[in-house]
């Protein structure tokens, strides 16, 4: 898909068509019935995604470990319809319809005749192969078997189980009533027809596809990830988190990295006492500052508007040694986002996407990335990957993580499009023993 469009919005178009072609999955792959869905975790992710499945007609049971739990999970479900609802969306009668199609159980031996269970845990490998491991003895023949891990090794989790073929990644994304994305993942031994039914099922349910490979963070989060270490890099050189938010929101998106931490809460993947590689982060979060739910994180909180904080400001200083500076917008999106796309690079060496115009894909509908640039590939064009690339090497030259990508460089090198760039397509195999 050479970049030669007249402009973002047809390539976006047509970007959105290429990812629904899987190559090698025709429509003579016949496709398993989904008539039932269980859905294991009643919380936030659990509850979105059920509602995907109650509002396109497919009966769900959902399921979670306390009757208070399920309760609460059930009622949260209940309000985001009603609230749906009062706004002239649908009746009250299709509210009800909408409820009643979704039953909540505390036995997971009731999803012995569900036709695809989705786990929807929080991220914990050993949990979640767990649940796998009583899924392969309860869940029917045939049955497809999917985990909404996040960044977790899809391959991994399927050994928990006797039929790995039937075991997927759907990665919906928060709010999954209402985000549009949802990453595919087809793991080591995925089945032809569940991949098949898996995309089929993404356009019933009105969700926009792309399918992936396993490796850390998959297509989306791996590349957040690139970013994000590069903003912490940034603030530990004496940059403030408002100023990199700035620049990020000024370049097009509705948030930067840190509005972005504040709104998820600052402590996903943090836990009291916790010692991670974002030691500010671990600081906020012990002091109690998790982001808005909290009233306070990064910034000081009065409702959603978020304005620059002392407090913060003093640890960053406290803990970095690093007086406060000043730098420019564009660095600093030279700095956060270069790197993402030299990290979309790398996943296509690797294998884990299909085609450069996925990642795009992936990035317009479930990141936020401005629809006006194309995408980061398309964007990446407009760049110039000789630019690309001597950002890159500065990068490296600081942190071998960031390294240049080969293809990178042969593009730097020989010109062309990164839209173009083409290393075999996806392809299947275990990330076991690789470091993630």
């Amino acid at each position: 898909m050479t970049n030669t469009f007249e402009n973002a919005a047809a390539y976006v178009a047509e970007a959105a068509k290429a990812a629904w072609n899987v190559p090698g999955i025709g429509a003579d792959v016949a496709r398993r019935p989904v008539k039932s869905v269980g859905i294991i975790g009643a919380g936030t992710m659990g509850g979105g995604i059920a509602m995907n499945f109650a509002t396109a007609g497919i009966p769900v049971k959902i399921r979670d470990t306390t009757q208070e739990a399920l309760d609460r999970g059930l009622g949260v479900i209940r309000a985001n319809y009603q609230r749906s609802c009062d706004k002239g969306r649908f009746t009250q009668d299709e509210l009800e319809a909408r409820m009643g199609r979704i039953e909540g159980v505390l036995d997971m031996a009731a999803f012995a005749d569900c036709d695809l269970v989705i786990e929807a845990v929080f991220e914990d490998l050993d949990l979640k192969k767990k649940i796998f491991g009583e899924l392969d003895r309860i869940a029917k023949p045939g049955a497809i078997l999917a985990t909404n891990t996040s960044a977790l090794d899809v391959d991994e989790i399927a050994t928990a189980t006797s039929r790995p073929q039937d075991v997927i990644g759907l990665h919906f994304f928060s709010p999954a009533n209402v985000m549009k994305l949802l990453e595919i993942v087809r793991a080591e031994k995925t089945a032809d027809d569940v991949v098949a039914t898996a995309m089929d099922l993404a356009k019933t349910i009105g969700k926009i596809a792309v399918l992936v490979g396993v490796c850390w963070g998959f297509v989306g989060n791996r590349m957040l990830r690139a970013r994000r270490l590069q903003a912490e890099k940034l603030m530990f050189s004496g940059v403030m988190p408002w100023d990199i938010d700035k620049a990020i929101t000024d370049f097009g998106f509705r948030m930067g990295p840190y509005q972005m931490s504040d709104l998820a809460g600052l402590d996903i993947g943090w836990a009291p006492g916790a010692k991670t590689d974002f030691p500010v982060r671990d600081a906020l979060c012990e002091i109690g500052r998790r982001g808005q739910k909290t009233g306070a994180g990064w910034y000081e909180y009065e409702g959603r508007e978020g304005r620059p904080s002392t407090v913060t400001a003093g640890l960053i200083r406290e803990i970095t040694g690093a007086e406060p500076r000043q730098m420019a917008a564009e660095d600093i999106v030279v700095a956060c986002l270069y790197p993402m796309v030299n990290e979309a690079v790398k996943i296509l060496e690797e294998n884990k996407a299909q085609r450069a115009s996925d990642i795009d894909v992936v990035w317009l509908n479930g990141y936020g990335w401005p629809a006006e640039t194309g995408g980061p590939m398309f964007w990446a064009d407009q760049v110039g990957a000789p630019r690309i690339l001597a950002a890159m090497e500065k990068l490296g030259a600081d942190d071998p993580a960031f390294a240049p990508a080969e293809g990178l460089r042969r593009l730097s090198e020989s010109g062309g499009s990164f839209l173009d760039l083409d290393f075999g397509g996806l392809k299947t195999a275990s990330m076991r023993g690789k470091a993630a």
